[in-house]
């Protein structure tokens, strides 16, 4: 079930907002327990045969954390426990999403003809898989307090998150679950959850799904074998770069508000990730959770930065490749991950040096400078993030540096030779865009507005930021360095959410639009669904 359908709008979620509250009146527990059921019947919407493999996984998890935290005193069969849980888990993620790549891999290199079975990928068996690895650690470390089942079944299951995250961590959800006052109608939390959700679902159909158009025929066509101009090239690259960030930031906002409207708040999870000045602060910005939990239980336990530098980086670039891999199992996606590895250890190697020499770079100049820097290696990034082969991703790599030529309108014909020397490349006459045609002009508008929203709007949190819409986790994020808390930040341009009729109307446009868009348009998922 799609958070962007007729039935989830209309009937699942209105069903199971009404029946939570109405239930919630006489019994906590009850409601938590409808909470849960109502999650499992939306993932079972996907496919019935998964919902006893979740449950499965679940049960295990619970039991094999109470006897961490309970059950066995003595340390080291505790700490054994918690290995073979975890790799049990792991495993169970392996069959399902990395056995037939290991075993493609495995034919070509040694020749052999290990047949590749057809193996149906759980939907959000990732997230639900690495959220139950996190409960255990933190069992083990002694974080968690509460062993209610039904309230773990809710932790799993909880369905605004269960597809494509939040990553969430035991300690953040247990006590809301817990409280009373959960399940009492908090109407400022269901106008904001409301408009949060109105706008996420605006940014899915209405722009993250347009950009579609433009960046799928042109991925589709490299990967035929055609060669991308340098136009063209650029159009699909960052159509893809801003259908990916609108699409994501869509699920991270109609998630929130979704939960906010059951008085349950999520982590944040997206930050305004395309404003960053370095890639560090990238990751602290792009799907918040799972850079904490690559952090918390993959870096650090793998020494972190505690040892040398060099053992510091070698630590960076194996989380990131394993990051890469936990995307997808291809090769474009631990080539996307080493990418970002390697991006990571130049920037910390960069601020080592200008440490040690004394180099300071402030002002409105050396950022522009260094956001600029970071959003492109960002979007070369996601061209292989995108691309179906490495063949793919190069091809398209290489119309972007104009190696494939160049093609501009018949009003610069005179200008043909000076072009071609300025450029030191073939320069032909034509439209921009042999694959696209004419509909490249309306790319490129759509491309420019796009880039306008991300770099100039406010995002959603900072303009309800005064309603407190997520937990916030602030440790080591944005947010420390007043990115995301200061008022100036939520009234740029003049704007900042408020429960005003005009505001209301506003955002019942929106709405009103999406639902339009919906029903002119084919529904499609959201990205990281496939993650």
């Amino acid at each position: 079930m799609l958070f962007n359908s007729y039935v989830f709008i209309f009937a699942f979620f209105p069903i199971v907002f009404f029946g939570f509250f109405r239930i919630g009146k006489y019994s906590h527990e009850l409601a938590s327990l409808w909470l849960a059921a109502a999650s499992l019947f939306f993932y079972g919407w996907w496919d019935v045969r998964f919902v006893g493999l979740l449950l499965m996984s679940i049960a295990f998890n619970y039991c094999a954390g109470y006897l961490i935290g309970n059950g066995l005193q003595i340390v080291n069969r505790s700490k054994w426990l918690l290995i073979g849980a975890i790799v049990i888990n792991l495993l169970l993620l392996g069959h399902f999403k990395y056995s037939n790549f290991l075993i493609e891999n495995l034919n070509h290199l040694i020749g052999a003809e290990v047949p590749v079975r057809e193996v149906f990928l759980p939907l959000g068996i990732s997230f639900f898989t690495f959220t139950q690895i996190a409960f255990l650690v933190d069992t083990y470390q002694g974080k968690v307090k509460e062993y209610n089942f039904i309230h773990y079944l809710l932790f799993v299951t909880y369905f605004p998150h269960l597809i494509a995250g939040p990553v969430l961590h035991h300690k953040e959800m247990m006590p809301q679950f817990a409280r009373r006052t959960t399940c009492q109608v908090n109407w400022e939390n269901v106008s904001v959850g409301l408009a949060i959700f109105a706008l996420g679902l605006f940014k899915k159909v209405a722009i993250a799904d347009s950009m579609a158009e433009f960046s799928s025929p042109i991925f589709d066509a490299v990967q035929a074998g055609r060669q991308p101009m340098f136009v063209e090239s650029w159009v699909g690259a960052l159509s893809y770069t801003l259908q990916l960030y609108f699409d994501f930031s869509a699920y991270s906002d109609m998630a929130v508000g979704l939960s906010l409207m059951f008085n349950v708040r999520l982590p944040m999870n997206f930050n305004s990730p395309y404003k960053a000045t370095s890639i560090i602060e990238f990751w602290r910005r792009w799907h918040m959770t799972l850079s904490r939990f690559l952090r918390d239980y993959l870096y650090i336990p793998l020494g972190g930065g505690r040892n040398t530098k060099v053992r510091r980086y070698f630590n960076l670039m194996i989380t990131m490749v394993l990051g890469g891999l936990w995307h997808g199992a291809g090769w474009t996606f631990i080539v996307w991950g080493g990418m970002h590895g390697l991006y990571l250890m130049i920037n910390h190697g960069w601020r080592n040096i200008a440490q040690v020499m004394g180099i300071s770079f402030t002002g409105k100049f050396s950022n522009l400078i260094s956001g600029i820097l970071t959003f492109l290696a960002v979007v070369i990034g996601w061209v292989f993030f995108r691309a179906e082969s490495l063949i793919a991703a190069l091809d398209l790599l290489s119309g972007m540096a104009g190696l494939n030529g160049v093609s501009v309108h018949q009003v610069f014909a005179k200008y043909l030779p000076a072009i071609s020397q300025l450029l030191h490349c073939d320069v032909s006459l034509g439209g921009f865009s042999p694959i696209l045609g004419p509909v490249v002009h309306i790319a490129m508008l759509q491309i420019l507005l796009g880039l306008c929203l991300v770099f100039l709007a406010p995002n959603t949190y900072q303009t309800m930021q005064r309603f407190r819409p997520t937990l916030e986790y602030v440790e080591d994020s944005a947010v420390v360095n007043n990115e995301f808390s200061g008022a100036s930040r939520s009234r740029l341009f003049g704007f900042e959410w408020k429960p005003t009729k005009f505001q209301g109307a506003l955002y019942g446009v929106l709405f009103y639009m999406a639902l339009s868009y919906m029903a002119s348009a084919s529904k499609s998922e959201f990205l990281y669904f496939q993650f």
